[in-house]
């Protein structure tokens, strides 16, 4: 069984989208492995067989490719190219889809549900799309019988069952069950690994064209604040006056 996890770098959850200068910007924010792709991570490794992690992004990216590798995965391949800087979700799964056969013999890709900072979702469906591949997406267990891969769906009504042959593409969601924590001989073995980068020209494709592109800036509303000051002779007169303003403005 050999199998590719896609991961990648996003800005901790707890960090703030600001708009600066016109332009989104996560700020001075720490940059960790997507929570989601832990969850893919986890499921390559049950499956046993040879796991490869890669992403696309950055020379920060390999934070998170040496994140998967401190949890199990054998290998982790980066590809960055500068003409990708700003590539869509459609252009992204162009990009995945040929590392992925470049990598050869795959018989599973896995991905998280989405990514915390984008929350588009659709990478995955749109990567197996490229690859020809069946889109198993939201999954909660795994099952694979020769040939055949099932899967329980995790939906709003509740589970919904789906097979198909591999190879094929899937999706984790948390119900799956809680991540690997990396153990220290991982960390310390991943912390030495040497990641290989791939580029376009590696991959033997062109820059994919955005179909979604960003012409305009942010422009956040303009708020206008105005203090008032209450006065009185007393709290209880203050407190009135206040009780009558916020009646008068609707606030309740």
């Amino acid at each position: 069984m050999k199998i590719v996890v896609c991961v990648k770098q996003v800005p901790d959850s707890a960090a703030s989208l600001v708009a600066e200068n016109g332009q989104a910007s996560w700020g001075d924010a720490p940059l960790v492995i997507n929570p989601w792709d832990e969850y893919a991570v986890e499921a390559a490794l049950n499956m046993g067989g040879d796991v490869t992690v890669m992403s696309m992004g950055g020379e920060d990216a390999k934070e998170a490719l040496k994140h998967a590798l401190a949890m199990g995965c054998k290998e982790a391949v980066l590809i960055s190219d500068d003409a990708l800087a700003n590539v869509d979700t459609q252009g992204t799964a162009k990009v995945l889809a040929a590392a992925i056969q470049k990598v050869g013999d795959v018989n599973m890709a896995f991905f998280g549900r989405q990514a915390i900072d984008g929350d588009a979702g659709i990478t995955p469906a749109q990567t197996a799309r490229v690859l020809g591949w069946s889109a198993l997406t939201l999954a909660a267990s795994i099952n694979v019988d020769g040939s055949k891969v099932t899967v329980e769906r995790s939906v709003e009504e509740g589970r919904q069952t789906v097979s198909a042959e591999l190879p094929a593409v899937l999706s984790l969601v948390k119900e799956y069950g809680e991540p690997r924590y990396p153990s220290f001989m991982g960390i310390r073995k991943a912390s030495r690994a040497v990641v290989p980068v791939w580029s376009l020209a590696d991959l033997g494709i062109e820059a994919p064209v955005p179909v979604v592109e960003f012409t305009e800036t942010l422009n956040p509303p303009a708020r206008d604040v105005s203090v008032e000051m209450i006065e009185g002779g007393s709290p209880a007169e203050i407190a009135e006056k206040l009780a009558d303003k916020i009646m008068a403005e609707k606030i309740l």
